[in-house]
């Protein structure tokens, strides 16, 4: 799991210098506007919603942001209909990548993804061809300083997680999706609202690859959550702390 902890670590450094403020704001209000639909219109009854909403407040977005985005999705006027997709396929060195979008448009979005595959070494397959390599779960990020490890483990096996993965840069609790509410319920109770609470693929096994590899596939990753109708990427590499030192440099 430290690998995964790295490559986390890896694309928050990325992701705070590439950031777009009205990209990312775009990407969180067409999750809140479908998850708004699809579901209640008050969080408290609608998990999914309550979800997107701690993610966008995680990355600032205000308040009448997110207001205005259930009012859209709930309004009764004809507006945006989007479409849940998940794309699947390979990158360098056979590194598996999982993509989620939300598109009013299949074959723009399709021909897209499949062009950032292309450009840098990979290759969309069929959906299905990797995702027999990914376990569905429930995700909770926490501060490091929220609890202590073994704190922040008692609260995670009293709130019905599976597993609490803790180091330097944080805690991630992971539960069965079936139990995301109940768990996320317990863990705010405990502990406060988390930094994250969302639905994730989490890879059964990792791939170590290279620094010239690991480039190429944050470059392809980079491609693929630029696009305005990715919502979320996924993929089980893995890098040692000496290429995790090279592409820090």
């Amino acid at each position: 799991m430290a690998g995964h902890s790295q490559f986390s670590n890896i694309m928050h450094r990325k992701g705070a210098q590439d950031k777009k403020r009205a990209k990312i704001f775009a990407k969180h209000t067409r999750e809140i506007m479908v998850a708004a639909k699809i579901g209640l219109p008050d969080p408290e009854g609608n998990p999914r919603l309550r979800a997107a909403m701690i993610a966008a407040r995680s990355d600032n977005m205000p308040k009448d942001n997110i207001e205005r985005a259930i009012k859209r999705a709930t309004g009764g006027a004809d507006g945006e209909v989007y479409e849940e997709i998940r794309y699947e396929g390979y990158g360098p060195g056979g590194v598996a990548v999982i993509v989620e979008a939300l598109t009013d448009n299949r074959n723009r979005t399709a021909s897209e993804v499949r062009s950032a595959f292309s450009k840098h070494g990979g290759n969309l397959g069929e959906t299905g061809s990797v995702g027999f390599m990914f376990d569905r779960v429930g995700e909770f990020n926490y501060p490091a300083d929220a609890a202590t490890p073994d704190g922040m483990l008692d609260a995670a096996v009293e709130a019905g997680a599976d597993d609490c993965i803790s180091d330097d840069s944080g805690h991630v609790v992971i539960c069965d999706p079936a139990a995301f509410s109940d768990v996320r319920d317990a863990l705010e109770a405990a502990l406060g609202e988390p930094e994250r609470a969302a639905l994730n693929w989490r890879p059964q096994n990792t791939i170590d690859v290279d620094a010239d590899k690991a480039t190429t596939i944050l470059k392809l990753i980079d491609a693929l959550e630029d696009n305005d109708d990715v919502q979320k990427v996924a993929s089980n590499f893995e890098v040692s702390d000496e290429v995790l030192a090279q592409l820090s440099a």
